[in-house]
């Protein structure tokens, strides 16, 4: 049990929220984890504002967490460890919150907030209250009839409903199907019912459509066409208002890019949605027209007082004002409370309490922003200040005076431990995981105007806002240095490389490192399998203190790419079926742009090698044996042509038109069955042809590992490919004004000691510090952040703004000693099954004594060939494998098993389960793969 501790005021709050007994009350709720408490004072080391802390350390002013933030909200937590949030709603009785979530088998949590307990859970996850076999959730919550009686969950292609008993649990669900249309799914997002409970409205996001169904039957009674990606629906004066996501329907002849099958209107240089409506439907008049009104970008939440209706405009960080009696916006509300930066607060959420404080939820901003407002649609609100919340608060709602607010990510990925196994000759370990997700709600009684200075100081020092503002050249004469102290100011480095690789953490490959707080336990991928890396580690700088701050692929690139991971990415993670990465969804694009166009718009040239790309095609028939016997014949002096001969040649490709025009097409993007070393040959060859661009953008994808060979020779593969990569800038011309970093997009897969998102960081320049351990605390915004500060670009959002650069890790005078690179010593073809025709790996001086192949089928027993099948078919239907592969498509429960019983010939059960189970039978798999099992 996770006990929380209340916190700051609560006089006022009613029973309803604080339950029977003190006020000072402290209460538990399920879960276990760990929080480590430090005290002292609140000064930070002049080289980060949060000097050498560790995420998942509570210090004096509050927890660090993994994006450069520390969370102490106002008022009580309630913290649950099963999942994040992905959108609540209060019971007409105000007893009761239902919260729909994902990332641990539960779909569905009921919280009584009387007693302040988790009363129920749905979903696949072992021990839940009620199995559902479908674990999907919609964008937006849940809704409860008017008299409380039903309870309805938005999920794929379905709307359930179950039955509410008097103590708040749920009775039998019942699934209502919705057809899907033209191949799209349904994707429901908000619902709401009619004043006499006769109807219930679904916004049917996947299809640009509201529905109104028959509570009763399910029946889809009529159907409206909508703008792009409906999200929200509110019932003011007998009209339905829809806030629609993706805005309006493309003009002919107007730039678009896709979302979901749709061509939305789009910048195609920033690659972001142009457009924003409201959709206006008369639900009396099947015939009457749909209206339409314009309001900002991204519109989510809405929130109706009178005849003013707020719509939170989520990706322009402002709210529309709306009188429905005019049919128009009459004021809009900025949200952004720091002039660092105009971009990246999103609002989410929207409520009023009884004394007129109209409150916002901030979700990048871990806060909400208080307005004042008189009750008329037009007379302006007045910015009174901002309240702290945990981290990510989606939603919020009020009881009077009384707030309750839905925090995502409650306190980050601070959950039970989760076991890790890849394989042959990987050590099984255990540990903080991503996935170790949590959430909460915070309860709180709305203060007084005289107490929100107090708290806005408290928001801004909890956001870093102020303490490393930007500042930009003067313009006078300055002497260049590896990172300027002002943006614009010259730096020796003029070439920047960022090698992007998947999913390992910290202790999972350096924890053998000694030098660093590494826990060598933990060490899955140590100096045996990773060489070069630590070699990289020993002569540049060991890091032992960054952060990946996503949960999984689809935000980490996006933390990379953007310096932010969009509220409609978050939003998304209980389906993933929009898309997964939003390299072909414009929708998942902020309005500021990415980090290439940001380094274009500073008039410096950029490069991409298949990172966030979309598209793969590759020769039917290609596999990973042809591009690894083509690799070595290369590398045996072959015609470097044949990378590109007619069995191998691939072309990747972005929607994105200004990442489209600097990507390298024969390079291939992610592709588990295509080696890294293959990639280093094709970027080789571009690169001895013309040299780099000042922003080189590489994905490096082996070490997500799923592909031919077993997992710890697809980490050696991209190990090999990193020192050979450093090796040829490093003896080149260009390696005196050059720094490369190398990153994970994220860090899921592996255990670490100190905290999940903590992951293995490299920076390599002859301006890097060498030979040191930097234990300064970052993260991916602070590598981002210096990136742009070297190449004079503009932060794309406060996130970055805010953001210290990574000023430790450079000196002043280069050491240009070059990097050579290290032998593998794992078999590069360990596990692949046939070999490859030109022969196995065998490299010279190997420390492990290990077979070149690693038999697969030889050791299953009768009894388990038909699961073995099963899990052979569930293998080759994932979206990792083949064109326009898609990391992490498949459920992490699923992928873990996977692994465990390809390594054990599905002999042995995985860790902690009773039997060796089937695709489908694994508890917590939730996440549909792309052919719906």
């Amino acid at each position: 049990m996770q006990v929380t501790r209340q916190r700051r005021q609560t006089a006022g709050v009613p029973s309803a929220l604080l339950g029977r007994g003190s006020r000072r009350l402290r209460f538990a709720v399920a879960g276990t984890a760990v929080l480590t408490v430090v005290g002292g004072a609140i000064a930070y080391a002049d080289t980060g504002v949060f000097g050498t802390r560790t995420v998942g350390t509570q210090y004096a002013d509050g927890l660090q967490v993994s994006d450069n933030q520390v969370i102490e909200p106002i008022g009580d937590r309630v913290m649950t460890e099963y999942g994040k949030f992905m959108g609540s709603t209060l019971s007409p009785d105000h007893r009761f919150l239902a919260a729909s979530s994902m990332d641990k088998g539960v779909a569905l949590q009921v919280f009584d907030l009387s007693t302040r307990r988790l009363v129920y859970r749905v979903g696949k996850a072992k021990g839940v209250d009620q199995v559902l076999s479908d674990g999907t959730v919609g964008q937006e919550g849940p809704t409860y009839s008017p008299d409380g009686k039903f309870l309805w969950l938005p999920q794929r292609d379905a709307m359930t409903r179950f039955p509410v008993n008097p103590d708040g649990t749920l009775g039998a669900a019942t699934r209502f199907a919705l057809p899907q249309v033209a191949g799209n799914s349904a994707l429901p997002a908000g619902s709401l019912y009619s004043p006499d409970g006769s109807t219930l409205w679904v916004a049917a996001n996947g299809q640009n459509s509201v529905l109104a169904l028959d509570p009763a039957t399910g029946v889809v009674r009529q159907t409206w066409k909508v703008g792009t990606a409906p999200r929200a629906l509110h019932l003011v004066g007998g009209r339905l208002y829809v806030s629609n996501e993706g805005g309006r329907p493309a003009r002919p002849g107007e730039p678009t890019m896709n979302s979901y099958g749709t061509d939305v209107p789009a910048d195609t240089y920033l690659g972001t949605s142009t457009t924003g409506t409201l959709s206006v439907i008369d639900p009396s008049s099947a015939s009457a027209p749909v209206a339409s009104i314009a309001v900002g970008l991204h519109p989510t939440a809405l929130y109706a007082a009178g005849s003013a209706l707020f719509v939170a405009n989520t990706g322009n960080d402002t709210v529309s004002v709306v009188d429905t009696r005019k049919g128009a916006v009459v004021q809009t509300i900025a949200t952004q409370p720091y002039s660092g930066s105009a971009v990246g607060y999103a609002p989410t959420g929207i409520a009023l309490t009884r004394s007129g404080r109209l409150l916002v939820s901030l979700g990048r901003a871990n806060a909400l922003a208080v307005y004042s407002w008189s009750g008329d649609p037009q007379d302006p609100v007045g910015y009174r200040g901002l309240l702290p919340t945990d981290y990510y608060p989606e939603d919020v709602v009020t009881i009077g005076d009384q707030v309750v607010v839905t925090n995502t990510r409650g306190i980050d990925a601070r959950g039970p431990a989760i076991t890790t196994d890849k394989g042959y000759g990987v050590p099984v370990v255990s540990g903080h995981d991503t996935h170790s997700t949590t959430a909460s709600l915070t309860t709180f009684a709305m203060p007084a105007d005289s107490s929100l200075a107090r708290y806005t100081t408290e928001v801004f020092h909890q956001n870093a806002w102020g303490r490393a503002d930007v500042q930009q050249s003067q313009g006078s004469s300055v002497a260049a240095v590896p990172v300027p102290r002002r943006i614009g100011d010259p730096s020796t480095i003029k070439h920047v490389f960022v090698l992007v690789k998947e999913n390992r953490t910290y202790d999972q490959v350096y924890g053998d490192d000694a030098r660093g707080n590494g826990d060598a336990t933990l060490a899955q991928f140590g100096k045996d399998v990773t060489p070069n890396q630590h070699a990289l580690a020993k002569q540049f700088g060991l890091y032992d203190n960054v952060y990946d701050i996503g949960t999984n692929s689809a935000e980490g690139h996006n933390w990379l790419m953007q310096g932010d991971d969009p509220e409609y990415t978050e939003s998304s993670a209980g389906e993933y079926v929009r898309s997964y990465d939003t390299e072909d969804d414009v929708l998942g694009h902020q309005r500021s742009g990415f980090l290439w166009t940001s380094v274009e718009s500073a008039h410096r040239s950029a490069l991409n090698y298949g990172e966030f790309t979309q598209f793969l095609t590759k020769p039917a028939g290609a596999t990973w044996q042809q591009y690894y016997c083509t690799t070595r014949a290369v590398e045996g002096g072959v015609d470097p042509s044949a990378l590109t001969g007619p069995t191998v040649k691939s072309d990747t490709e972005s929607p994105i038109p200004s990442l489209n025009a600097i990507t390298v097409h024969d390079y291939p993007k992610f592709d588990v069955n295509i080696p890294d070393t293959y990639r280093y040959q094709v970027w080789k060859q571009d690169f001895e042809k013309k040299g780099p661009a000042n922003l080189n953008m590489l994905w490096l994808s082996s070490d997500h590992t799923g592909g031919a060979p077993d997992a710890r020779a697809q980490v050696a593969d991209g190990d090999l490919a990193v020192g050979r990569v450093v090796d040829q800038i490093s003896h080149s011309r260009w390696w005196k004004d050059s720094a490369i970093f190398v990153v994970e997009d994220d860090s899921q897969d592996g255990a670490d000691h100190v905290d999940g998102h903590r992951a293995p960081v490299q920076v390599i320049s002859p301006y890097a510090v060498h030979g040191k351990v930097v234990s300064t605390y970052y993260s991916q915004i602070n590598m981002v952040r210096t990136i742009q500060q070297i190449l004079g670009a503009q932060p794309l959002n406060q996130k970055l703004a805010a953001a210290t650069p990574m000023f430790d890790a450079f000196q002043a005078k280069p050491d240009l000693t070059p990097f050579t690179q290290v032998a593998n010593r794992i078999p590069l073809t360990e596990g692949v099954t046939p070999a490859p025709e030109c022969g196995v790996d065998t490299p010279a001086g190997a420390e492990t004594a290990a077979p070149s192949t690693q038999p697969r089928e030889a050791a299953v027993p009768p009894s388990m060939k038909g699961v073995a099948a099963q899990w052979e078919h569930w293998r080759t239907a994932q979206a990792f494998n083949g064109p326009n592969a898609v990391p992490d498509s498949a459920g992490p429960e699923q992928m873990n098993r996977f692994t465990w019983y390809q390594a054990h010939g599905f002999a042995v059960p995985y860790p902690g389960d009773p039997k060796v189970y089937a695709p489908n039978d694994v508890p917590g798999a939730y996440l549909r793969t792309e052919d719906g099992r």
